[in-house]
């Protein structure tokens, strides 16, 4: 899940490495299950058809998986291959199923970090990261598990690294 060495700097260090969290597959799961029931239920139905029985259960749980395509499947992919790397220089979103999709926001670009949460994510500790970047529109990282906690990182080395920035800038004016 984290970011592959190979696409860090040298002196560059994860803090933090996670995806969306599990509560995204709660939709698939109960569209899987209620799938399953149905076409179990059309193909006990079926099996007072005689000869065609078979057939028409065939056609049944066929009909099912293409619906479990979109339903199940798909949202099933898309939490497995989505993934955010908080670095100690940058936030790395990572999407895709068959073409990958990247963006690298400098952490030297982020000018205000926040969160939201609901309700349900409250219960379920996850939230909204709401990541604010100088000349992009803000970012919205939804499902992010522990959001405060990783809010709270990303905010801290954002105000470091505006410090040292800062610093650097009067030692250069000094000279």
């Amino acid at each position: 899940m984290a970011i592959s060495r190979r696409n860090l700097d040298d002196d560059e260090s994860v803090v933090v490495s996670t995806r969306t969290h599990a509560k995204s597959l709660v939709r698939p799961l109960l569209v899987l299950i209620l799938l399953a029931a149905v076409a179990g239920l059309l193909g006990t139905l079926t099996s007072g058809a005689g000869r065609a029985a078979p057939l028409l259960q065939l056609v049944i749980w066929l009909l099912a998986a293409a619906l479990a395509v979109p339903w199940v499947v798909r949202p099933t992919l898309r939490w497995l291959t989505t993934s955010y790397t908080l670095t100690d220089r940058r936030l790395v979103i990572r999407r895709g199923i068959l073409s990958r999709r990247g963006h690298d926001i400098p952490l030297a670009r982020v000018i205000d970090v926040g969160y939201e949460r609901g309700l349900l994510d409250r219960v379920l500790g996850c939230g909204t990261l709401l990541v604010s970047v100088a000349g992009e529109r803000r970012v919205e990282l939804r499902d992010i598990p522990q959001v405060e906690q990783v809010h709270l990182r990303l905010q801290d080395l954002v105000h470091d690294g505006a410090l040292t920035r800062a610093i650097e800038r009067s030692d250069d004016g000094r000279r």
